[in-house]
C-alpha cells in the first residue's frame, strides 16, 4: 500500500462536524438497538480494557499517557481515549464489559456482558510469549465458559440461551500472531516452518475451531474483525524494511490469505449454521482508506506515532509519563501498534452502518437488529 503524502489537516469546524454527526449516529443506534443484553470481547491489545493489569506481563497501557483523554485516566486500554469497544457500547447504551481478570467481575457485573482481551494475545497459544502471562484466544474461550457457569446458576438454562442469543460477541485477533510470532523470527521457528498462505491456514484453521466453540454453547452474533495493514504501523515502518513514504508492502501482502481466508470462513459457517450470524469487518480496508485518505478524515500524520521513541516513534512504545503529541486528533497512530481515539471512531461508525464492503454480510446495527 502506497502511502500519500500528509495533506493539510481539516478545519476545526470540519473535525466538529464529523464527531457531531458521529454521536447523532449513536443516539439513533440506542433507540434502534437497545435489545442488546451483553456484549462480550475476546481479542489483543486493541480492545483490552485492563486483564493484564492482573496478569504478570510487560504488555501493560495501565499508566499516563495511555488514557490521557480518556474519562478515569489510564485503565490498561492501549490509546490515547476509548477503543472500538468502548464506542461499541455507547452505541447501544449499556455498560462498559468489565475485565475478566478482575476479581471484582462477578454477580450482576457480569450480566452485560465481560471483556476477555488480552495485551499480546494471539490466535495461537505461543503467541506473544516473550511478554509473558497473556490470554490466548483458547484460554479467552475457556474463561467465557467459567462466566456462563455462573450466568447459569443465577439465571437458569433457558433464560441464558435467549440471554445469549440476543448477545454480541467480539473477536479481534489475528496481529499479534503476526506482529509478536511469524514477524520476529529471532523468537519464534513459525517464519521457518509456514509460507505465509500456510500459516494463514494454520490460524484460521485454528480460529474456527473456537469460533464454533463460542457457536455451540450459544453465541449466535458473532463478529470478527480481520487483520488491519500491519506493514504501516509505526513499528513496522522504523523496522528499516519500509521505504520513506511506503508501508512495509511484503508485510501487507501476506496478510491477504488471512484476510480472504477468514472473510470466506464467515460465508461457510453462516451457511452451515444458519440459526447464527457471523459478521467479517474488513478492518485492512477502512484504514487503508484513512490511510490514503487522511484529509478526508481530519488526520495529518500517518506514519508516525504521536508516543513513543525512535523512528516514526515506533522503535519503542509509548513510556510512562512520556509527553505525547499535542494535537491528537490530527494523528492516526497513538503509539507503536495501537490506532488513536480518532481513528477508532472511524473503524467503530463504519463497522456499525457501513456497507459489505466494510461489514459482510451485513453491519453489527443490523446485525443487532436480528
Amino acid at each position: 500500500m502506497i502511502i500519500q503524502p500528509p495533506r493539510l489537516a481539516a478545519s476545526a469546524a470540519l473535525l466538529l462536524l464529523l464527531l457531531l454527526v458521529f454521536l447523532r449516529c449513536s443516539d439513533e443506534a440506542v433507540s434502534a438497538t437497545n435489545g442488546v443484553p451483553a456484549i462480550f470481547v475476546f481479542g489483543d491489545s486493541l480492545v483490552d480494557v485492563g486483564n493484564n493489569n492482573f496478569l504478570r506481563s510487560v504488555a501493560r497501557a495501565n499508566y499516563y499517557p495511555y488514557g490521557i483523554d480518556f474519562l478515569s485516566g489510564p485503565t490498561g486500554r492501549f490509546s490515547n481515549g476509548r477503543t472500538v469497544i468502548d464506542m461499541f457500547v455507547d452505541m447501544f447504551g449499556i455498560p462498559n464489559a468489565p475485565e475478566f481478570a478482575n476479581p471484582n467481575t462477578t454477580g450482576v457485573g457480569i450480566l452485560h456482558g465481560v471483556n476477555y482481551a488480552s495485551a499480546a494475545a494471539g490466535i495461537l497459544d505461543e503467541t506473544g510469549r516473550h511478554y509473558g502471562e497473556r490470554y490466548s484466544l483458547s484460554q479467552q474461550v475457556v474463561n467465557f465458559e467459567s462466566t456462563l457457569n455462573e450466568l447459569r446458576r443465577s439465571m437458569g438454562s433457558w433464560n441464558l440461551s435467549r440471554y445469549l442469543s440476543k448477545s454480541l460477541a467480539f473477536l479481534v485477533f489475528g496481529s499479534n500472531d503476526y506482529i509478536n510470532n511469524y514477524l520476529l523470527p529471532e523468537l519464534y521457528t513459525s517464519r521457518f516452518r509456514y509460507t505465509p498462505n500456510q500459516f494463514a491456514n494454520l490460524l484460521l484453521n485454528r480460529y474456527s475451531r473456537q469460533l464454533l466453540a463460542l457457536q455451540s454453547v450459544g453465541l449466535r452474533k458473532i463478529v470478527v474483525a480481520g487483520v488491519g495493514p500491519l506493514g504501516c504501523i509505526p513499528n513496522q515502518r522504523a523496522s528499516g524494511a519500509a521505504t520513506p513514504g511506503r508501508c512495509v508492502d511484503n508485510v501487507n501482502k501476506m496478510l491477504g490469505a488471512f484476510n480472504e481466508g477468514l472473510r470466506s470462513l464467515v460465508t461457510q459457517l453462516n451457511s452451515q449454521h444458519p440459526e447464527s450470524t457471523f459478521v467479517y469487518v474488513n478492518v485492512y480496508a477502512i484504514f487503508g482508506d484513512i490511510l490514503n485518505n487522511p484529509d478526508t478524515y481530519g488526520f495529518r500524520v500517518v506514519d508516525t506515532a504521536c508516543c513513543g521513541v525512535g523512528l516514526n516513534r515506533g522503535q519503542i512504545t509509548c513510556l510512562p509519563l512520556q509527553f505525547p503529541c499535542l494535537y491528537r486528533n490530527e494523528y492516526v497512530f497513538w503509539d507503536a501498534f495501537h490506532p488513536t481515539e480518532a481513528a477508532s471512531a472511524i473503524l467503530a461508525g463504519r463497522a456499525f452502518r457501513g456497507p459489505p464492503s466494510d461489514s459482510y454480510p451485513i453491519n453489527v446495527r443490523q446485525l443487532a437488529l436480528i
